[in-house]
């Protein structure tokens, strides 16, 4: 199984599905959301395959500093502000099998992964 973690590395949902996999031995590979901005093909990839309101994370930092409460995005408007903005993901996303996993729950990387 082919796994990619993405994130930061200063976010403690992703330290936690860090931790997880090398506790596990499970390799993984690291794309840093600092370092890298996914392709708008890859978050286009995402939104189909979880939902695009997980995976957009209104509850952030960045979220609040970019004012973006006040423009009521629609699901449209979500995608176009994932594509320019990384810092806007819930964290990890995790892709393994032609899926994808968002956020640290450790029952279900549990059942996931092991």
């Amino acid at each position: 199984m082919n796994i990619t973690v993405y994130g930061i590395k200063t976010c403690g949902s992703v330290r936690n599905a860090l931790k997880f996999f090398k506790d596990n031995n499970i390799e993984v590979d690291f794309f840093d959301f600092k370092k890298e901005t996914p392709s708008e093909e890859k978050v286009k990839t995402w939104t189909q395959k979880a939902d695009i309101n997980i995976l957009f994370n209104s509850k952030g930092t960045k979220y609040k500093n970019l004012g973006l409460k006040e423009l009521n995005l629609d699901e449209n408007g979500k995608f176009e502000w994932l594509v320019k903005e990384p810092m806007l993901f819930k964290r990890p996303v995790i892709e393994y099998d032609d899926k994808v996993l968002v956020a640290w729950n450790e029952e279900l990387y549990k059942e996931t992964f092991l």
